[in-house]
């Protein structure tokens, strides 16, 4: 584990700096998206937060995509060889931890927004064993979970039912249970890296998208497709995580310090997504003229209905564990809807 935690330091920030550019009082928060982003947002409140709890004695030093690489599994990477104490994993985490991939299923979560998060976040959830022991077991530990918005469809055609998707060119994050789901759906998912994909959908190599309303915006998505569809299928989820021998260092007090910050942030994270998203749809729609489509109760229904077996191939590919956390997160979600 020594050695590959040098290993990680030494690749992400080279070996001399990453032991004594920055003191230990300094947490590097890695980030997987831009500046300008909901995860940035965050973390900046995040660090005005913790700088403030903490009277400066901590610093935390804020890490954007780009600044620490540009695959996500260098991020990851990072993070379990404690280069990066703390940063986001979402949907591609799943090759690191194979049971976050629950936090990809689609038509799981309560339609109310702030519900959902709330549970994520919820002790019956975040703190729960099997959730935790996915992490711990990979030298990480969850911090939080950042609800981002829905996540909405693009595509030059419009898609109104399954088999509008058929044979769809998708793109999909490097997650083998959302290629699941997509096949499902009838179409063909394709996995490009995020700084690649506006130039695959103008090239045709994509055909369709799958991001949060606020990235279709900032990375100029809806400008090379004709449709926008909103399927209230699922938000896009962030963990917020940490190295776990970095975690369990810090004292009872920075603890505590720290679970305060990431509850405090669960209402701030929520009003960040919900006006990025509002005001980044505003801007797409004065900008553009894209196709808007809000799929009804019965057109979701059919989409949910082919999803649902997909649970079955989540928990046949992470075992006992993903069976556990995903039997709590429907309890809880249940829980909050009654």
């Amino acid at each position: 584990m020594n050695l590959y935690k040098t290993l990680c330091a030494a690749a992400v920030f080279g070996l001399a700096t990453a032991t004594s550019a920055v003191s230990a009082e300094t947490w590097r928060f890695g980030l997987e998206e831009i500046e300008g982003s909901v995860q940035a947002k965050y973390a900046e409140a995040f660090k005005e937060l913790i700088e403030e709890k903490s009277s400066g004695d901590i610093t935390v030093q804020l890490l954007p995509y780009g600044k620490w690489g540009s695959s996500y599994s260098e991020l990851y990477d990072a993070i379990q060889g404690g280069a990066i104490q703390v940063g986001f994993g979402s949907g591609a985490l799943g090759g690191t931890v194979p049971e976050s991939q629950l936090l990809s299923l689609n038509f799981v979560m309560p339609a109310d927004q702030l519900k959902a998060v709330q549970v994520l976040n919820s002790p019956e959830f975040i703190d729960s064993e099997p959730w935790q022991q996915s992490f711990r077991q990979r030298g990480l530990v969850p911090l939080a979970e950042l609800a981002e918005g829905y996540q909405v469809w693009t595509s030059n055609k419009k898609i109104e039912a399954p088999a509008d998707m058929k044979n769809l060119a998708i793109r999909v994050m490097d997650n083998s249970l959302l290629r699941s789901t997509y096949r499902a759906y009838g179409a063909s998912p394709i996995t490009i890296a995020y700084g690649e994909l506006y130039s695959a959908l103008q090239q045709g190599q994509a055909k369709g998208n799958i991001q949060p309303v606020f990235a279709h915006e900032e990375m100029g998505f809806y400008e090379v497709q004709k449709n926008m569809i909103f399927a209230g299928q699922a938000q896009f989820v962030a963990t917020l995580m940490g190295n776990l021998d970095w975690y369990e260092d810090l004292s009872d007090k920075e603890k505590t310090m720290l679970k305060d910050v990431t509850s405090e942030l669960v209402q701030t994270g929520h009003d960040i997504q919900s006006q990025f998203n509002k005001e980044r749809l505003d801007t797409i729609k004065s900008k553009s003229d894209i196709n808007i489509i809000e799929l009804n109760d019965e057109q979701q229904d059919a989409f949910r209905k082919l999803a649902e077996p997909v649970r079955q191939v989540f928990i046949d590919e992470v075992g006992e564990r993903g069976q556990q956390s995903l039997d709590i997160l429907l309890r809880e979600y249940a829980k909050s809807e009654s």
